[in-house]
């Protein structure tokens, strides 16, 4: 596609406590090869780190850079507050924890032009610094941790439920009424819904990459893993036709691996087959998938992990949460 006829992008960041990599973020958002021009917004929370002085300092040397305060430090609220500011008729949703390649703007508009979507993504791809970081990306990539999710795993161009990030035609996001403030997490598949449900496409390509940097540690993992069933969980209440069955898969794991742990120990061993099985899965799966010695002692607590937290929050989800939300 000619560079003339594309149009100019509004590149929006929610951050917060983001210090570790957005240098390496923005860099790359920096180093885009598209003609039209960019503008790159970032919507900064009350970090308890460097990350405000550091987007101060990259803001002064680029003018393309543009600073809004997001005091609730909400990604949501924040993702609003960058598209309330932004100037330009497509939007691009990049994380200060992500990187892109040189070429992903002009990639995803031409796709976004192509199929006629309101919002096109692709690959949430994981790829850790750190042994366990890299151990964490492997389950993220995998069937094993993540079920057959197109935007962790691959698969093919074309319609889709949800997508990684995105690059949106504003008035649609703008017509929607944007990100719902009222969501912690699922922030996005409750947003494409919307974007679905109002008559758009959103649409998976699996050539837009974004590296992702997964969390440095177990307990973070528990943490995000935790937040992302609990309001999972409020989606499938807010709207009703969006539960996805491979969603269910971790609560009911949770739940018949706690009845064979229950009544293996108070009744009779043979009641802890299932669960054993479970574990049996978790380790064959961790050598198989695992790159190194390393990753393949990790693995086995990292999916665990994944599973069972991720089911846990589903299981609790408290019911007001999207009241206490707001």
């Amino acid at each position: 596609m000619d560079s003339a006829s594309l149009p100019q992008v509004s590149v929006i960041l929610p951050i917060l406590n983001e210090a570790r990599d957005l240098v390496a973020s923005i860099s790359a958002i920096l180093r885009q090869d598209y003609p039209p021009g960019f503008e790159v917004i970032l919507a900064l929370g009350p970090s308890k780190d460097d990350t405000n002085r550091i987007a101060t300092e990259l803001a002064a040397k680029d003018a393309r850079i543009i600073l809004v305060d997001n005091p609730t430090g909400r990604t949501a609220n924040g993702l609003n507050a960058a598209i309330s500011k932004s100037r330009y008729p497509i939007i691009s949703r990049i994380d200060g924890h992500a990187e892109v390649s040189n070429t992903y703007l002009r990639d995803a508009v031409e796709i976004l032009l192509k199929t006629q979507a309101v919002n096109v993504g692709g690959i949430m791809a994981a790829e850790g610094k750190t042994n366990f970081e890299k151990a964490v990306a492997t389950a993220m990539r995998s069937p094993l941790g993540v079920g057959a999710a197109r935007f962790h795993t691959g698969g093919s161009a074309g319609p889709a439920d949800t997508v990684y990030l995105g690059t949106f035609l504003k008035s649609a996001l703008v017509a929607v009424g944007g990100y719902d403030e009222r969501f912690t997490r699922a922030q996005d598949w409750e947003l494409n819904f919307r974007l679905r449900a109002a008559g758009g496409i959103v649409w998976f390509d699996p050539s837009l990459l974004v590296t992702y940097r997964p969390r440095p540690n177990l307990r973070a993992l528990a943490k995000q893993y935790f937040e992302y069933g609990t309001w999972r969980r409020v989606v499938t209440r807010s709207h009703k036709g969006s539960v996805n069955y491979r969603y269910l898969a971790p609560p009911v794991a949770v739940v018949l691996n706690l009845i064979s742990l229950v009544l293996g120990v108070t009744l009779n061993s043979i009641f802890l087959v299932p669960i054993l099985c479970y574990l049996l899965l978790i380790l064959l799966g961790s050598l198989r998938i695992g790159k190194s010695a390393l990753e393949k002692l990790f693995l086995p607590p990292i999916l665990i992990t994944m599973h069972m937290v991720w089911g846990a929050g589903f299981l609790t989800s408290p019911k007001r949460l999207m009241q206490q939300g707001k």
